[in-house]
């Protein structure tokens, strides 16, 4: 009884990071396998049982909750710190002041304003929004100055 008590705990310490059910879901499990390996290695579960139920149990977690429930933040691949993010970033805020949305300076670091023009524009064009400067989002955009000029 200790042992399922325990890893309910965690389960729900596990949630997840992001605004997305994907980023969720994905940051959860891994979250969660990270955890499990701690429960597996320090109780009678091996490593392996414990990574396989803490990554089901951070998945399902992330799952079926929102950032008003459990917010850990925005994970790593979509909060401007690596590379590639800085570059997508970058792309997009470009391209949105070009299009006359206000993102603050073009330094390739998504803040408050970056947000909230992506926001805008997914709002305007009638994409999803979820305020996230991704790559694809920087070749919509970059489609839509090739239309207009």
């Amino acid at each position: 009884m200790r042992l399922s008590a325990l890893l309910v705990s965690i389960a729900l310490f596990v949630g997840a990071c992001g605004s997305s059910t994907g980023d969720r879901v994905g940051s959860g499990a891994g979250i969660g396998a990270g955890a499990g390996a701690v429960v597996g290695a320090v109780t009678g579960l091996s490593i392996l049982q414990g990574v396989l139920i803490g990554a089901g149990a951070g998945a399902v977690i992330g799952g079926v909750t929102d950032e008003s429930q459990i917010d850990l933040g925005e994970p790593i691949w979509a909060s401007g710190t690596t590379p590639a993010n800085n570059t997508a970033v970058a792309r997009v805020q470009a391209g949105l002041t070009k299009l006359g949305y206000d993102p603050g300076p073009i330094d390739g670091i998504k803040g408050a304003q970056t947000t909230n023009a992506i926001t805008a524009y997914q709002r305007d064009n009638g994409l999803p929004i979820d305020g996230r400067a991704t790559a694809d989002l920087a070749m919509h955009i970059e489609s839509q100055l090739g239309a207009a000029g």
